[in-house]
């Protein structure tokens, strides 16, 4: 009986020295209501800094020169640092090897199968950002965790030195014949572009003809460069007759202070035929993105108009937005025949595609 009335005591002892300590806690609490209220504020008004002139890291595989200026502009604006990496064609790979690890907040892509395969493999991120509904539907993902900015069209740029536009193929399969062995340039099988265009061969004539054209053109070119920067050179140079590309090389070429009197053949026009391959460029949000605020108000600022019209100035492409002015002398889309395959399908069979390029014989890289 005695143990138990001690052991009875001894709790009310203990529940009486936390009761004290509480209400000592409290008066604490009350006496630096006013520090403790400048400190919260202190700290959030830090947090807004943080995020106001943070860090953004960027992806890109678009040409270096396009891309630079865009980024200064948003530093310049927002306050936010970039760190960018131009990594052309190994930049979706780079994406991959890092989904268990992270760096990326934002891709630029030249091609939208590139940013479709990787919204199909779980490494984009869904986003609402503002002005979205000015990028129609299907220049976007269903999430919008990419979405197009600018749109180009393969071609046929020809030097009129060498050649006049009554004698020069009409359609990409003519690349094939044998009168033009030598005559003409094509990039490696992974440039990006490649692949797109590619893609829709085979959505056109099936996987088998695809291939075949695909080694027979690799056979028939006279040179498989690195980009089409280095195709435009060498056609506005005369090394080749002609060079497959995406028309904005064209319109870059005619500003050369030499070597710039080219033409362009936009192919396969005629009735009956499929139409000039169409493909654009745009931005993606990564998956698990490290500075995800900063991505967000990236997604934001790109879509204000004037920078949609930035994203696509440097490079002569044109803007997906009808709203957006192009620069003088961008063709648009709506002048000629384009084919119909919708860009989102392009990164359901990007990396079928690959595949079947190399089968063909034509290297992704060199």
């Amino acid at each position: 009986m005695f143990k138990k009335n001690k052991l009875v005591l001894l709790s009310i002892i203990v529940l009486f020295i936390f009761a004290l300590v509480a209400c000592g806690n409290e008066d604490s609490s009350e006496g630096n209501d006013n520090a403790s209220s400048e400190g919260t504020e202190s700290d959030a008004n830090e947090e807004v800094v943080a995020e106001d002139t943070g860090e953004l890291v960027v992806y890109s595989s678009r040409n270096e020169n396009f891309v630079n200026s865009l980024l200064e502009k948003f530093t310049e604006e927002t306050g936010i640092e970039v760190q960018a990496l131009h990594a052309g064609d190994n930049a979706v790979n780079r994406i991959k090897g890092e989904a268990s690890n992270v760096q990326a907040d934002i891709f630029i892509s030249n091609d939208i199968g590139a940013l479709e395969n990787l919204r199909l493999e779980g490494l984009l991120e869904g986003s609402n950002p503002e002005n979205i509904e000015s990028i129609e539907e299907i220049y976007r993902a269903e999430d919008n965790s990419w979405f197009a900015l600018s749109a180009r069209t393969r071609v046929l740029m020809y030097n009129k030195d060498l050649i006049t536009e009554e004698e020069m193929p009409k359609t990409i399969e003519e690349l094939t014949n044998p009168e033009w062995s030598g005559d003409f340039a094509i990039t490696r099988g992974g440039n990006g572009a490649m692949i797109g265009h590619v893609s829709a061969l085979r959505n056109e004539w099936g996987d088998e003809k695809t291939k075949d054209w695909i080694s027979a053109v690799q056979e028939n070119a006279g040179a498989i460069l690195q980009g089409h920067g280095d195709i435009r050179r060498a056609v506005g140079a005369g090394e080749f007759k002609f060079g497959l590309v995406n028309n904005y090389y064209f319109h870059q070429q005619l500003q050369e202070p030499t070597d710039n009197n080219v033409g362009v053949i936009y192919p396969d026009q005629g009735e009956g035929e499929m139409g000039a391959v169409v493909n654009a460029a745009g931005v993606g949000l990564v998956q698990g993105a490290p500075n995800a605020k900063s991505a967000e108000v990236f997604l934001d600022w790109i879509l204000e108009e004037e920078n949609q019209r930035e994203f696509s100035y440097e490079s002569l492409e044109v803007p997906i937005n009808p709203n957006v002015e192009a620069i003088e002398g961008a063709a648009t889309i709506s002048d000629y025949k384009t084919h119909d395959m919708p860009l989102r399908d392009l990164g359901e069979v990007w990396e079928d595609t690959r595949n079947l390029i190399e089968e063909s014989g034509l290297d992704l890289d060199l």
